[in-house]
């Protein structure tokens, strides 16, 4: 005789069926023709059964069948995980960065300009559609031995270390704002071609304190918070294709009788691939202004009336929020190797002292900080929602 069937579950699979009979009647059922037997139902009604609980479920959780196959697929790694990955890999290459400071040797940055020299040497012409071919080149290039790297482990986080440059570059402000203190113009002439090109030469202690201090401003932006903005992105390939491009913005993207039209598309892309950092390292300074003792609403104002005047589209918002933020004037004359500007006034403070090159430093740590915590969090949010919102397939 056929034991009674004690509500199994309505709709359920036909193994489910059979895991409930099996607890019922102490008998394994292992075959789908003995859990027919046991139902005494036709094949076929196993087969509209299985069908039924297949299309609840899938009403269920739309689209779960799909994840499922993708998750099990080889070689499939999970959006989350990648995220959890890269971001820590970009945190470990900052803290990199803070303990150990630049290589010292084998630098990939300073290997990545000797093979541009050398490349500048073959296709030098005044010529913008020759010097976008070399930029093209060097930075696709870039970006390809990013894209061949990014899955070797701990390549992020060593890329990151190479590429971000804000513990130098404060060390050498920092530095520079000592010799100051201690009368020293010769020691902090040394040290100031290593933050940006103007003639140490002509420069008297207070030219020097406001070179300094613009230079950590600005290089806040293009050393630290765009590096790490476009590692967030597009990891590896990323931080390498940026590095490439700011690179080469300082090797040849000058308004002089060589670069003019030969550095164009150096300097141009420089300009685009810095836009959101910029205003991104803009919107941090202005948060991190009590951190240096100054007011968030000097750094708005300074932003609002000052950053459009600057030459550089991008310069002048790291420069004017950093300015009104330490509560200093920056800009006026400037005297860099390939002549004299005239630069706008950018805040309306007093003008920088040697004891601002701390401060400065500071800040520039802050904002590099904050930039890392906003630059994966926003990057970590955008993933998750692209996955969310994309076709499956």
């Amino acid at each position: 005789m056929t034991p009674p069937l004690l509500a199994p579950p309505l709709g359920g699979t036909v193994w489910e069926i059979a895991s409930s009979a099996t607890r019922d009647t102490g008998a394994p059922l292992r075959t789908v023709d003995e859990v027919v037997q046991f139902l005494g139902v036709d094949a076929a009604a196993t087969r509209t059964l299985d069908l039924t609980a297949a299309a609840k479920s899938r009403s269920r959780t739309p689209g779960s069948a799909v994840v499922r196959d993708r998750a099990s697929s080889p070689g499939h790694v999970p959006v989350a995980s990648a995220s959890v990955k890269r971001s820590t890999e970009l945190a470990l290459g900052v803290l990199a960065d803070e303990v150990f400071g630049d290589p010292r040797r084998y630098h990939p940055v300073a290997g990545f300009g000797t093979v541009a020299t050398a490349l500048e040497r073959r296709m030098y012409a005044p010529s913008k559609t020759r010097g976008a071919a070399y930029t093209l080149l060097l930075v696709s290039g870039a970006a390809a031995a990013g894209y061949a790297l990014r899955k070797v482990p701990g390549a992020t986080a060593i890329g990151t270390w190479a590429v971000v440059g804000g513990a130098g570059l404060r060390g050498v402000g920092a530095d520079l704002g000592r010799h100051l203190g201690d009368g020293d113009l010769e020691a902090a002439r040394g040290l100031l071609p290593s933050l940006c090109g103007r003639d140490p030469a002509v420069l008297d202690a207070a030219g020097l304190a406001r070179a300094a201090t613009e230079s950590v401003a600005e290089n806040t932006s293009d050393a630290a918070v765009a590096p790490l903005f476009w590692g967030a992105a597009l990891g590896l390939p990323g931080l390498f294709a940026y590095r490439a491009a700011n690179t080469l913005d300082a090797m040849v993207g000058y308004r002089n009788e060589r670069y003019a039209d030969f550095g164009w598309a150096s300097a141009r892309l420089d300009d685009v691939l810095n836009a959101i950092p910029a205003r991104l390292a803009g919107v941090v300074t202005v948060a991190a202004a009590p951190a240096v003792g100054g007011a968030p609403s000097d750094a708005i104002r300074a932003w609002r009336n000052d950053a459009a005047e600057h030459p550089s589209p991008n310069a002048g918002v790291a420069e004017a929020t950093a300015a009104g933020a330490l509560g200093l004037r920056l800009g006026g004359r400037t005297q860099y190797a390939h002549g004299v500007e005239s630069r706008p006034v950018l805040g309306d403070g007093r003008a920088p002292e040697p004891a601002d090159l701390a401060r400065a430093a500071r800040l520039s740590l802050v904002v590099e900080l904050g930039a890392l915590a906003v630059t994966i969090l926003g990057a970590r949010t955008g993933r998750r929602a692209w996955r969310r919102v994309r076709p499956r397939g």
